[in-house]
């Protein structure tokens, strides 16, 4: 492995032609049969206003991703055209550290920053179910059938569904919980680890 990859490193091995608001995607392209590896990367110019802290692949759409930054923005993109993201969020007042999508409802996006909030937002135009759980009027029976004021119902918004504020400090990493998708955790600068769960009444709204 080269030196300047290797754990621990603090500088990318380009820093001196890579600007830090630019986003880059290094892809790895296993050839196992021809025993070949090959190598790709992808550049989105000026993805964020100042420097890019993470990213987070949407893990049941391809194509999608997440970025957030120091310019207190988290914005999705769509790799097949970079010139514009898909959609920005400016919810938050600091820097955003942290970006996470749910594994099995990427609707739900975690964010957390150094204003101390963690954001639970959902997305769900720009997800893989954007007009919610569809089901199909053949699949119904006789007693479910679909009442009027369903069928012209509008698909659901964007919107912030929380915002947490039980840290003091610097929120720097949020993730979802590998067990539980409706569990996750944010942990700030001061050591706090706080777990919290998505709120009932939207858990029932995905799931029915």
């Amino acid at each position: 492995m080269p030196k300047e990859l290797e754990p621990g490193s603090h500088e990318s091995p380009d820093d001196s032609s890579s600007p830090a608001h630019t986003l880059e995607l290094l892809c790895h392209l296993d050839d196992t049969a021809h025993g070949s590896v090959a190598c790709q990367i992808y550049c989105i110019e000026n993805a964020h206003g100042q420097l890019v802290r993470d990213l987070d692949f949407n893990p049941n759409k391809q194509y999608y991703l997440a970025s957030c930054g120091d310019d207190c923005k988290v914005k999705f993109w769509d790799t097949r055209n970079v010139t514009e993201p898909v959609k920005t969020l400016e919810e938050h007042s600091h820097w955003v550290w942290s970006v996470r999508y749910n594994h099995s409802h990427d609707q739900l996006v975690l964010t957390g920053s150094s204003d101390s909030r963690v954001i639970l937002s959902n997305m769900v135009s720009i997800s893989s179910e954007p007009f919610g759980h569809l089901v199909d009027d053949d699949d119904l029976s006789d007693q479910e059938e679909r009442r009027p004021e369903e069928k012209s119902q509008e698909p659901p918004q964007d919107s912030v569904i929380a915002t947490y504020e039980e840290h003091e400090d610097s929120v720097y990493a949020v993730d979802w919980s590998s067990a539980d998708p409706w569990l996750f955790a944010s942990l700030s600068y001061d050591g706090r680890l706080v777990i919290n769960r998505v709120p009932r009444a939207l858990k029932y709204h995905i799931l029915l």
